[in-house]
């Protein structure tokens, strides 16, 4: 940069020596200065990004087979009416739990009661002549020892008791089917249950053929959960019950968790109650089902939900963040840095989740040092500055409700 002093020739300043070598010196320094500003700027590269790096967490873990399931019912009964006549009286309200036992329905009771009676009565009037005939024979018989009468006596006296004694027992039934007819005018609940609403209303007329139903009576506690498992899972199962030591006999020792679609994780807790003999070869599935307790009525018949069951522990299961997976068209991958603090991007195969870190059983190395933070500045290839942090454990998972204890067979 140039400097220029311009002195008019109409304006001649007068000046001493000293005052001119000190504008001269200072003219030299300003123009020192504009001098060292034409240097040109240098780019100086930023710091690599920094982010968080761990190792994967090491601990043990239980692998499960997941699928899903529909809630059944363990007993589903409508209730009919095994007696003709008017309905009596409804005496439930719709859609109650009932006890076993409970009386729910009530069908003119007086027609069968009066048969009872006279099923009764007549039991009695044979009774009465069974006696009669034995004391009959009793006579007959000493009479015949005695030589006074004859063998046809004692034989006539012989079938007159034993005719008494079919006649009373044909009495004796009546009395039972009079007493099972009446006993029909009451419908009971044949187990604890939640009853529907009625279908016929009082007064109306209740027929045993056609059979007339009354409502459905439904159990809730226990339920069924019923699921189809794959060939392959199978043989996996299987597989997994030898090496644990467990017959097939032992199998319903085997936990099924439940949960709902609304609902985190597996609350419900149950056993394994069947599996089918065979492979559905159509669908290559094996049939099983579970019990679950249900006390509380959360699972209905016709639910749809999710079933877990366990096929063993794996010791030493490598776990790292769900977080810090990523996913691409060859699967899913995690972002590592190596020695150099170079990233690489590792595809690896994932197992279950556990709590917030996801189970990793392949592609990746106990001491590799996985992205857990600051994914967005890890880029494959480029360098960063990682800083080291530790993995906590997931938290344990909450107990399951007890499963519940093996039904007696019905």
């Amino acid at each position: 940069m140039a400097i220029f002093l311009r002195v008019s020739p109409a304006h001649h300043i007068s000046a001493s020596p000293s005052t001119v070598c000190r504008g001269v010196f200072l003219a030299l320094a300003f123009a020192g200065l504009l001098a060292g500003c034409k240097k040109s700027n240098e780019y100086v590269a930023p710091p690599p990004p920094q982010v968080s790096v761990a190792v994967p967490l090491k601990q043990e873990v239980t692998r499960y087979l997941e699928t899903t399931g529909n809630i059944a019912a363990i007993n589903t009964v409508p209730l009919v009416a095994r007696v003709n006549g008017f309905l009596y009286s409804q005496n439930y309200v719709d859609g109650t739990e009932m006890k076993k036992g409970d009386t729910l329905f009530t069908i003119e009771p007086p027609p069968y009661y009066a048969q009872l009676q006279q099923a009764q009565a007549q039991q009695a009037a044979q009774q009465a002549a069974l006696i009669q005939a034995q004391q009959q024979y009793a006579r007959q018989s000493t009479l015949r020892n005695q030589g006074v009468n004859s063998v046809a006596d004692l034989d006539t006296a012989q079938a007159k008791m034993d005719g008494a004694q079919a006649d009373l027992d044909q009495a004796k039934s009546s009395v039972q089917l009079a007493a099972i007819n009446y006993s029909y005018t009451q419908v009971k609940a044949p187990f604890d249950g939640l009853v529907s609403a009625h279908l016929v209303s009082v007064g109306d007329m209740v027929t045993s053929s056609p059979t007339t139903t009354l409502s459905t009576i439904v159990q809730l506690s226990p339920i069924y959960v019923n699921f189809s498992v794959s060939e392959t899972d199978v043989q996996r199962i299987r597989a997994n019950l030898r090496a644990r030591g467990i017959s097939l006999a032992e199998i319903k020792n085997v936990p099924v968790d439940v949960g709902l679609q609304t609902e985190t994780g597996f609350p419900h807790a149950g056993l394994l109650d069947y599996t089918a003999p065979t492979v559905d070869p159509t669908a290559g599935t094996l049939s099983a089902r579970g019990q679950l307790s249900n006390t509380d009525h959360v699972l209905l018949p016709g639910m749809f939900v999710r079933v877990r069951v366990p096929l063993g522990k794996q010791p030493n299961a490598m776990l790292v963040p769900d977080t810090a997976l990523g996913s691409d068209q060859a699967g899913s991958y995690l972002m590592v840095v190596d020695g150099t603090n170079t990233v690489q991007q590792r595809t690896v195969t994932t197992g279950p989740l556990v709590g917030t870190l996801r189970v990793i059983d392949n592609g990746l190395a106990p001491d590799d040092h996985v992205v857990v933070d600051g994914l967005q500045r890890a880029i494959p290839g480029e360098k960063v500055t990682p800083t080291l942090t530790t993995l906590a454990a997931p938290p344990d998972t909450p107990a399951p409700a007890a499963a519940p204890a093996k039904p007696a067979a019905q």
